[in-house]
Formats: structure tokens, sequence, C-alpha cells
């Protein structure tokens, strides 16, 4: 019996027990968020993540070598999950395309994910907003992310406070989405002036784009932390891919609640 099957299995056990009056709604709930995974020694996929968290796992490649990305790429291909790898080099890529032709790399974000078409499941979009052309991986990073995980996205590079006309511009559009993620590096201002224009929620990213007494995108991350407008969150410096996964989430419960 294979690990897939044998978890159904054990879920139809579970349920015909709920059923039953014999397991309470509560020890089910638990059991659902502690569903089995793909157990591959060292690697152990959370296929159940979809389900229990809304969103599929997402799997951070940088320090990951070749053998362990091929053995998470083919059980995901052999499984019919989408797969998304972030922090891909490019090297890495070519080695892994040689084995798995149906790839493709989304190069400025470095992200790799099957070369298939992601079906859009929310009916509001996500905007991205970049201050620097500088900080364009970062956004990319968002932007492909959020596609992935089934939102409408547009997106605004180069629209930082250095000339503020260019985010003026933008000022009638911006209560037209769910949720705006802004990304800046330097001082990190361009997320304040945006959610002084809006009512729209903003999920903030600082960038290590700066000069010295940036610190590596440190002072553009507390410049986000002390924003002054209320209704700015912020994640982590270069954290594209956790700004989009932010994004989703609220989408996600807006989503619901009209449906509801």
């Amino acid at each position: 019996m294979t690990p897939q099957k044998k978890a159904s299995s054990l879920l139809e056990e579970k349920i015909q027990l709920l059923k039953s009056g014999k397991l309470s709604e509560t020890e089910f709930y638990c059991y659902l968020e502690n569903y089995p995974y793909k157990n591959m020694g060292n690697i152990k996929l959370d296929l159940f993540r979809q389900h229990r968290r809304g969103l599929p796992e997402v799997i951070y490649g940088q320090d990951k070598d070749i053998d362990q990305l091929e053995k998470i790429i083919g059980e995901m291909h052999s499984l019919g999950e989408n797969v998304l790898i972030t922090r891909v080099a490019s090297d890495k890529y070519d080695r892994l395309k040689k084995t798995f032709s149906n790839l493709k790399y989304h190069s400025k974000a470095r992200i790799v994910t099957f070369d298939r078409q992601t079906e859009i499941q929310y009916e509001q979009s996500i905007l991205v907003l970049s201050a620097g052309s500088s900080d364009e991986a970062v956004a990319e990073e968002a932007y492909v992310t959020a596609r992935y995980l089934g939102n409408p996205v547009e997106k605004e590079y180069d629209v930082g406070v250095a000339c503020i006309s260019r985010v003026l511009d933008l000022k009638e559009k911006l209560n037209d989405f769910a949720v705006i993620i802004v990304i800046a590096g330097m001082e990190g201002a361009l997320p304040s002036v945006v959610a002084g224009l809006t009512s729209t929620p903003l999920i903030a990213v600082p960038t290590s784009i700066g000069y010295g007494a940036s610190f590596n995108g440190l002072a553009a991350l507390l410049s986000m932390l002390n924003s002054c407008p209320g209704g700015v969150s912020v994640v982590n410096i270069d954290n594209g891919f956790g700004a989009a996964f932010q994004a989703t989430l609220i989408n996600q419960k807006i989503s619901r609640k009209k449906k509801g």
C-alpha cells in the first residue's frame, strides 16, 4: 500500500468513526491538522498543507542540492501536484531542466515552477509595487508567487518617492485591490506614502538595496516597522514570497466572506 493510499484509508476510517459518534469533531480536526505526509527520509513533503492551510507547500531552494530538488520535483510530478521552488540559481535550473523538461524558470524572481497555467481562484486582485528598478527581483518573487497561489495580480514597478508623481498617478486605482504589496529599499519610505493614500491592507517588504548606512535592508525594515499610517504589515528583508503568501491568505478570507 502506497503512503497516499494508506493515508486515504486512514482518513476514511476517521470519517466513519466521526459519523458513528466514536470520534468527536475536535478529535477529527486535530487529526486533520496532523495528517500524514510523504516521508522520503531526509525529505518530508507536506502534501496535506493545501487542505490544512488553504495553500500548497512551497519549497525553499537556495540551500538544497540538485539531488534533493530532483527528488522533490519528481515526487510532486508523479502525484500531479503543482510545484513552486524559490531562490533557485540559474545554473541549478539548467541542470534540473535536463531531467525535467516541463519546468519553467522565472529568471528575475529566481523561481522554478512546472510549465503549466495556474488556475485563478479569487475574484479580487493583488497589486505589487516596487520603489525602484533595483527592487525588481524581490517584486517579481512576490508577483510570481501570488499568481501561482491563484490570485489575479497586477504590478507597477519603479514608482518610488524620489519622483512622488509616479505613485500619485496610481492613487485612483489603489482602492481596487484586496491587498497591496509594497517593496522598497533605501530608506523604505514608499509603504508609508501608499498607506496614506488608500484604505487597502498593505504588506511592506524591505529590500537589501541601498548604500552603506542602509545596513543591507535593516534601515528600510525599521522605517517600515515605524510607519505612521495604520494598516501596514511588514515581512522580512527581501521576503517577496512571504508577502505574497500573507496577501493570498487575506484574499482567501475576503473571497470566503463574499461567498458566504
